[in-house]
């Protein structure tokens, strides 16, 4: 429980991290991705088994797109926005399971759709300026991309998620190469990559797998809240940035209702 609420406190870092890296967005994505798939090829290179089927690849381009999207959504809007929007993923999960996976939607389901849905509105009430208004329709992209990993990963059943992340990672740093070498990055700036890459994308993977293995999903789910939490705080703290009253209101809603429908589904199972 210490190492997964570890976990997801080097996640929540993130926000602030990219924040301060004073380089383009794709830049940051790539150098960080690049940095990340080494470190997790070194921490994993004697359980890797690449065998690049279509659902494999599947989850690569999901991982990627939510990589993508996330940074740039974190400069384009507030953090707290990223952040939250991107815990949209259950809604498209729900919506698509039963035709990518042959499961059932139950009417409880629908009922979490519509409330998350309500919750995502609110994000648009603030005063945005046209690139946090920008920001905020990308990082629906990123719940999207989150989605379309989540099912893949599903597809995979057993499947380890390491080499679909390190495959993700790699699709990031040949989208951002073009992006990597138009003005390199300060001390400061490169201080915060070696972070983002090595730590908070590298490392953090190895606790999190580590962990979730010895732990119930109602306490994974339970514990991983910090994530949505922490990001915004820690981006108050260190870059002043205050997100908008309505986003606040529409975060706990889709919180609320993302944490809910996450314990209900895990005493289900118990």
């Amino acid at each position: 429980m210490i190492l997964m609420a570890v976990t997801a406190l080097i996640w929540s870092s993130g926000g602030l991290a990219i924040k301060l890296v004073d380089i383009n967005p794709m830049a940051i994505t790539g150098f960080r991705s690049m940095l990340a798939a080494l470190t997790l090829g070194v921490l994993f290179r004697r359980r890797l088994h690449f065998c690049f089927s279509p659902i494999q690849w599947g989850a690569a381009m999901g991982y990627a797109g939510l990589l993508i999207t996330n940074v740039v959504a974190t400069k384009l809007t507030t953090s707290a926005n990223a952040i939250l929007l991107a815990y949209t993923a259950p809604v498209y999960v729900a919506m698509l399971a039963p035709w990518l996976l042959k499961e059932k939607t139950r009417r409880s389901d629908w009922v979490f759709i519509s409330v998350t849905v309500g919750g995502m509105t609110l994000f648009f009430l603030d005063k945005l300026s046209p690139s946090g208004l920008w920001g905020n329709i990308i990082a629906i992209g990123t719940g999207f991309s989150y989605a379309i990993f989540t099912l893949c990963m599903r597809a995979q059943k057993d499947a380890s998620p390491v080499e679909s992340v390190i495959m993700g990672h790699v699709i990031t740093a040949l989208c951002g190469l073009p992006f990597m070498f138009d003005a390199m990055p300060d001390f400061e700036s490169w201080t915060g990559l070696i972070y983002l890459g090595i730590f908070q994308q590298g490392i953090s993977l190895a606790l999190y797998t580590w962990a979730i293995k010895r732990l119930g999903a109602l306490e994974a789910i339970l514990i991983m809240m910090l994530e949505p939490i922490f990001n915004p705080l820690f981006v108050a703290i260190g870059y002043g940035e205050l997100p908008g009253l309505w986003a606040v209101i529409g975060g706990l809603v889709v919180m609320g209702a993302v944490t809910l429908r996450g314990a209900m589904g895990a005493l289900r199972k118990a």
